[in-house]
């Protein structure tokens, strides 16, 4: 009887081991995701990013400022509004609403904003210190007037060179091609 229950007691740790192997191979297997955040300061970025999520199927967040900018702190002719003062420090890290959930399951985050005086605004470097983005590739991309993405990327790339980085673009009114052949 004895030998019976031995017999019945290691079956059913032996079944139950291997159910426990069943249920977690596909958590190890699943398919990593691709992420668009942004920052947008006047919905030109914002609208930039949506068209770059829908065409590669990506998903999308927005870092929003735990305070929002107004117009008065968007005037890059005051040498006092607030993007102005934050901009001359650039040690100066605007604080952020919420956190990206799940940022695990993601394996490429593009990062979008406006440039502000030759380079990305300073709330994004408080979204990249905020999330661990060690291991993933970051794509960087940029709305602007008329500056060129170049001196955005290199100063991220600086700031960060633990992350690994893909090749940044300006996305000011890009076909729908030109966002497939350079997501490639």
């Amino acid at each position: 009887m004895k030998k019976v229950f031995l017999m019945m007691t290691l079956v059913s740790i032996g079944f139950g081991a291997t159910q426990c192997t069943c249920k977690t191979a596909p958590q190890q297997t699943q398919e990593k995701k691709t992420l668009v955040t942004y920052f947008s300061a006047s919905g030109v970025t914002k609208a930039a990013a949506e068209q770059l999520a829908q065409i590669i199927g990506a998903d999308l967040y927005q870092i929003e400022p735990e305070e929002a900018y107004t117009e008065a702190d968007l005037d890059w002719r005051d040498s006092l509004s607030r993007s102005s003062v934050e901009m001359r420090d650039l040690s100066s890290r605007p604080a952020i609403k919420g956190t990206v959930e799940n940022l695990a399951d993601y394996d490429k985050v593009y990062i979008g904003f406006p440039i502000w005086w030759y380079t990305a605004p300073t709330i994004i470097n408080t979204f990249i210190e905020a999330n661990d983005l060690t291991g993933k590739t970051v794509v960087l991309f940029a709305t602007s007037g008329g500056s060129t993405i170049e001196k955005s990327c290199q100063d991220l790339k600086e700031a960060y060179p633990n992350l690994t980085w893909g090749e940044g673009r300006l996305l000011n009114d890009i076909d729908e091609e030109a966002i497939k052949e350079w997501a490639k």
